[in-house]
């Protein structure tokens, strides 16, 4: 599995706390944005092996975004969702499209990890 992580959050403060979260347990974090749509151009040109994804963003819905990955790239890399939605349809339906893991905001570090490793 690599380590290659992008974080997509619109919170500056959650997009710090998950990379050092991250940094610590010897994942690299390649890239991060605030938005779905540089989240895309991101993704193709850093490949990252995993991506950390709010599902609330300012130009998109995160599960939206996770669509457009699906139809844009070659191999979609594990995704794992991190929000305040908590909605089971909504876990329902991003676990449908490919997320790999859905952790409800707030989570812990070891909740975290323990994703990053499933």
């Amino acid at each position: 599995m690599g380590n290659k992580v992008l974080v997509v959050d619109d919170q500056g403060f959650m997009r710090k706390m998950l990379g050092a979260m991250l940094g610590k347990h010897g994942y690299e974090v390649v890239g991060e944005t605030d938005n779905g749509t540089e989240a895309l151009e991101l993704c193709k040109t850093l490949s990252p092996d995993i991506i950390t994804l709010d599902n609330i963003l300012p130009d998109m819905i995160g599960l939206d975004l996770v669509q457009d990955l699906r139809e844009n790239m070659e191999k979609l890399p594990r995704i794992i969702m991190i929000s305040a939605v908590s909605k089971q349809e909504v876990i329902d339906e991003g676990v449908g499209l490919g997320v790999s893991k859905y952790l409800i905001k707030p989570f812990t570090e070891d909740q975290l990890v323990e994703a990053l490793n499933s």
